[in-house]
């Protein structure tokens, strides 16, 4: 008895092991609790990225609409957020000219947008290819 005392004194028990894969939660009142919502934001300065970030941390999906901002600006949002959801595992796709959607490890998503530039080149190179 006494042992284990000692025992669990000297070497305490680790149970964080199996969920620390799940620990990017952040402190914030504007990000919910359960990570169940989508957030739609309309940046107008790069200084909006952290708020961003602090959403996709708390495990919500956000879409970006980028065409307030700079080409400059909209690079280094871009990036900055590149950079937060390669840390959390999340995923960003392109949804139309300068919105993007940002989404977290726990979220999803099925299908692709397809671009409209995309489908031009792909119709012409089966016009082509049917020509005789």
């Amino acid at each position: 008895m006494a042992f284990d005392s000692i025992k669990n004194a000297l070497f305490p028990k680790d149970d964080t092991e199996s969920i620390e894969d799940e620990s990017y939660d952040v402190d914030s009142k504007s990000v919910s609790k359960n990570g169940s919502k989508m957030v739609l934001v309309e940046p107008r300065a790069y200084s909006e990225s952290q708020t961003i970030a602090d959403h996709l941390k708390g495990r919500n999906s956000v879409v970006v609409n980028l065409k307030r901002v700079t080409n400059d600006q909209a690079k280094r949002i871009i990036d900055f957020l590149s950079g937060t959801l390669y840390a959390i595992g999340g995923d960003m796709q392109k949804l139309g000219n300068g919105i993007y959607l940002c989404t977290p490890k726990n979220v999803t998503v099925d299908g692709r947008m397809s671009d409209a530039e995309e489908d031009k080149k792909a119709k012409a190179k089966i016009e082509d290819d049917l020509d005789f």
